[in-house]
């Protein structure tokens, strides 16, 4: 019942991941981020949020990005009941499907709240769960540029999974950091890579 937050790897490279869009304004201005330094990303999204921007979502896509499922309405997976949380993401993988063509391979769970109950049914659909190592970053707080850098800049390592947002309210201060972060690690000889990228690169 593991949720992977780093990848076991000796190669350098990392993922970026950003949850809860896609959201129109910033969602792009991340893809252009990433252009720039020929990275990739993984954005684990909500099914709502799909709905509500198709367009954006298939832009993800388009420029080679990895989407994930995040639920349909970002609900705590364990408190909800079985069947609801197999809809929350059967709804989710269906609408990835339709914008990708396939199945998300990977999953991440609001909250990251997980038990043996929600894995029985991320199993069963064939789910990679996936984490993040710099939780303490908390961008969704808008902390400032400065704390969520150096938050991060702890956690940077072969095979670091990392987590930012790009849903939900003022993203500002996660655009910036990243933007820098990209930059650094880039000239530091990281590659920037899909989760689903990473996790081929495990050396266990």
């Amino acid at each position: 019942m593991e949720i992977i937050h780093r990848v076991p790897t000796s190669q350098k490279a990392i993922a970026f991941t950003f949850d809860d869009g896609p959201h129109p304004i910033y969602t792009p201005q991340l893809l252009d981020i990433f252009e720039a330094v020929s990275g990739r990303a993984t954005f684990f999204m909500m099914g709502k949020q799909m709905e509500l921007h198709p367009e954006t979502a298939r832009e993800v896509h388009a420029r080679g990005h990895e989407i994930g499922n995040h639920s349909y309405t970002h609900p705590y997976m364990t408190q909800i009941g079985p069947d609801a949380c197999e809809r929350e993401l059967y709804d989710t993988d269906s609408l990835i499907a339709r914008v990708t063509g396939s199945r998300p391979a990977v999953m991440r769970p609001p909250y990251l709240d997980y038990n043996s109950e929600v894995h029985a049914i991320t199993a069963k659909l064939g789910y990679q769960v996936i984490g993040a190592l710099n939780g303490e970053a908390r961008d969704w707080e808008m902390p400032g540029v400065a704390h969520i850098l150096d938050a991060t800049r702890k956690q940077v390592g072969c095979g670091s999974i990392l987590l930012f947002h790009d849903g939900f309210g003022d993203r500002s201060q996660t655009i910036e950091a990243v933007r820098i972060l990209c930059k650094e690690l880039t000239e530091e000889g990281y590659r920037l890579v899909t989760v689903s990228e990473l996790l081929q690169m495990s050396d266990s």
